[in-house]
């Protein structure tokens, strides 16, 4: 373990001088595509690889099994300053086929073209069943060590720092599918410890549809496209995934979950984690804990409006990948404490009259508060997106000394399913070998050969005991240890304990525990996926379920489908609502945000450029906002008029009152259809759709005269100053709230 100590000081020298060299260059809006500026002319003078850009990370260069190879993570990557082939030949041509003349057919000795083709055939692997559509970086775990006393897992003592790589995802869409969809988020981490790989594989919602792990490829069928016609894609709202949830009730809480704000995130950033199941945890002394592991975001719980996740599915299908990945390169690095919920480890395995294996019921914070017990810092993006984000495999049965499971049986389904996933996806068992997978602990397993077999291993004797070898490998004393949990004896039987059977006391307790506003969305989302149901059974047989939960809830849906209000069949349960539930109410740091700025070139631009400077120094990202693209006052245009749409922002300034360009035409731009003589009509529709979105509205001088225009001058979180600074000095504030939440109203009664 101290071998490795060298190595992360050097490590973090190197982040140290990349970021004091961020720190002196002037603030830039995130995106640049490349590590240094495009030539106009086509380079033609031979240089080495450009390296990464400064906020790109990439796996260690560990040997297969582990070990330091003392190199820089780009040597992972392509060498030299020529062309070659896969074996490292030069190339002088790769834009022409080697032909029988310049007319005559292409021949098949032309070995550049086949390597090129075969290799371009196979550039895709089978993408996963459910969390196609992922996005993952690099980061960094520091531990608070008050998880000591509960493990004798490395990597959770105190100051212990351990690099991670980390995976968002989306469960039900393709990899080709948009960010915004309503649906699960996966939050995986991999931490690379020096005991071995710990994978926490877990979603932003802290209980499963599903109860036992036998159902799973039912639930999913059930939310995929219909197989006949292969749509709808990426969604829930259809007959086959109500069918599904309306008959095994288990699901409902799973469902009203999804049916709430937490079913769209605003982004990553903003989302929890849950590792869902309840795991074991073993201390020195060999006692034993139950836990249920926590993820809190730094910037709060924060969601997307209905309307503006579908209007980014079409403007902008990447916005939760792009959001991530300009966080990370503008510095506002993604933050999260992982924390735990403690239990005694008795063989009832409940707590608080609460199943404790039951992954369809979750632990309310005000009975067991989450400890924090570490911080996760994002602060790298792929250098590679498919050799990183695409090949990383995760699987619940990577775990260090310290870290066990339980008999949630749905757990227990998916510590087989992970592994066999892997075998079809990355093609053989040697999947751990590819660079973002190795472990930064040493290796020696005793496996051998296989697809795709990178290590190149020695000695004559892979087995134990064996005196070939002088008896290496050996087991170690402080090794993993399977916990000796008494097995009561039982029969063979397809069965769950009763305690599964409450199926609407939880769901009830989340509606009770959400405020007013939040009832409003879930109602909306209930109302708007049962509407795309084709079958009305399904639609009755789903009203039944909602009348079991709640009568307002089932009422208000009802009346949107026009469906009779059924009665509940069992009794409504007496819960106690959890407030810390809810996502309204809090405050929150502002690091990150991104704040649109409407600039008129005719007006007043030095006002408004000074205002995009104390955005920067705010730890936000303006993008300025003008009729044309180019530049104003010397400083680039991010957006046009034309371009530009509310949902990219968090908050919009009004530095003045462009009047229309001249493509505010409905021929030209179908958003310049509200005809206006003074205002370009796309900025009056900019300021409507964030009005109505409940966004912070800033204007000063003659950007006051838009709010009026516009009609909501003096409305709540609708800012005016004298001054650009003062303006957005109580917009940073507003943000704090995510949202100026008194413009929804609510109508819930």
């Amino acid at each position: 373990m101290d071998a490795s100590k060298p190595v992360k000081a050097a490590k973090k020298a190197v982040k140290a001088a990349a970021t004091s060299v961020a720190d002196a260059v002037t603030a830039q809006v995130p995106g640049s595509p490349g590590s240094a500026p495009a030539t106009l002319e086509e380079p033609t003078t031979p240089r080495e690889p450009l390296p990464p850009k400064k906020e790109q990370g990439a796996p260690d260069t560990r040997t297969p099994t582990g070990a330091e190879t003392g190199l820089p993570a780009p040597a992972n990557g392509q060498q030299g300053a020529y062309l070659t082939t896969a074996t490292g030949v030069r190339l002088r041509d790769t834009d022409h086929s080697l032909k029988a003349g310049p007319r005559g057919p292409s021949l098949l000795q032309d070995h550049h073209l086949r390597e090129k083709i075969t290799h371009f055939d196979h550039e895709r692997i089978p993408e996963r069943v459910v969390h196609a559509r992922g996005t993952g970086a690099h980061g960094t775990f520091t531990a608070y060590g008050t998880a000591e006393s509960v493990t004798k897992a490395g990597f959770l003592k105190k100051n212990t720092e351990t690099d991670v790589f980390v995976r968002f995802s989306t469960v039900l869409g393709s990899r080709g599918s948009a960010d915004t969809v309503r649906d699960t988020r996966g939050f995986a981490v991999k931490f690379y410890t020096d005991e071995g790989n710990f994978d926490l594989v877990g979603n932003n919602i802290p209980v499963f549809f599903i109860q036992d792990a036998i159902k799973f490829p039912d639930i999913i069928h059930a939310a995929k496209p219909h197989p006949d016609r292969e749509i709808p894609q990426a969604q829930s709202a259809h007959d086959t995934f109500w069918d599904f949830v309306s008959l095994h009730t288990e699901a409902q809480h799973h469902t009203i979950w999804n049916m709430s704000d937490r079913g769209i995130p605003r982004s990553y950033r903003t989302m929890e984690g849950f590792g869902v199941h309840t795991f074991r945890l073993v201390n020195d002394a060999g006692a034993t804990t139950l836990v249920k592991f926590h993820w809190k975001p730094k910037l709060g719980v924060h969601s997307l409006t209905w309307e503006e996740a579908q209007l980014l599915s079409g403007l902008d299908p990447d916005f939760h990948r792009r959001d991530l990945y300009d966080a990370i390169e503008a510095g506002a690095f993604p933050e999260y404490e992982l924390g735990i919920q403690v239990f005694p480890d008795t063989g009832e395995e409940a707590f608080a009259g609460i199943d404790l294996l039951d992954p369809t019921k979750m632990v309310p914070e005000e009975l067991a508060p989450v400890q924090p017990i570490g911080k996760l810092v994002i602060d790298r993006t792929p250098t590679n997106f498919f050799a990183e984000s695409e090949q990383v495999a995760f699987h619940l049965g990577t775990m260090p000394p310290g870290i066990d499971v339980t008999n949630d049986p749905l757990l227990q389904g998916r510590l087989f399913s992970y592994v066999d996933t892997q075998l079809s996806r990355l093609g053989g068992p040697n999947y751990n070998q590819i660079p973002i997978n190795r472990p930064h602990a040493p290796v020696n397993d005793m496996l051998r050969d296989g697809f795709h077999q990178h290590a190149v291993h020695g000695g004559v004797a892979p087995y134990r005991p064996n005196s070939l070898d002088g008896g290496n490998p050996s087991t170690a004393e402080d090794g993993f240890v399977d916990v000796p949990v008494i097995v009561a004896e039982a029969p063979k039987i397809r069965q769950n304990p009763a305690s599964f059977d409450d199926h609407y006391s939880q769901t009830r307790l989340f509606w009770l525990s959400m405020t007013p506003t939040e009832q409003e969305h879930i109602i909306s989302a209930y109302t708007f996926e049962l509407s795309k149901c084709y079958e009305q059974a399904i639609k009755e047989r789903q009203l039944q379920a909602l009348a079991n939960i709640d009568p307002v809830l089932c009422r208000q849906v009802a009346t949107g489908l026009g469906l009779p209000e059924p009665k509940p069949t069992v009794p409504l349960a007496d819960v106690t609502p959890s407030p810390t539930l809810s996502q309204i109410g809090h405050t929150w740091p502002t690091d990150g945000r991104t704040i649109g700025i409407v600039v008129d070139p005719d007006g007043d631009v030095d006002a408004a450029l000074k205002v995009r400077e104390v955005v920067f120094g705010a730890g936000m990202t303006p993008l300025l906002i003008a009729p044309h693209g180019g530049m104003v006052g010397g400083a680039p245009v991010q957006r046009t008029f034309a371009t530009a749409r509310s949902v990219e922002f968090d908050a919009i300034l009004l530095a003045g009152a462009p009047v229309p360009a001249p493509d505010a035409r409905p021929a030209r731009d179908a958003k310049a259809g509200r005809a206006s003589a003074t205002v370009d009509p796309r900025v009056l529709l900019l300021v409507d759709e964030c009005w109505r979105h409940a966004k912070s509205i800033g204007a000063w001088g003659d950007g006051v005269t838009v709010l009026q225009e516009a009609g909501v001058s003096g409305t709540p979180g609708v800012v005016t100053a004298n001054s650009g600074e003062a303006v957005f000095g109580e917009i940073q504030v507003l943000l704090g709230a995510h949202r100026v939440w008194e413009r929804f109203p609510a109508l819930v009664a």
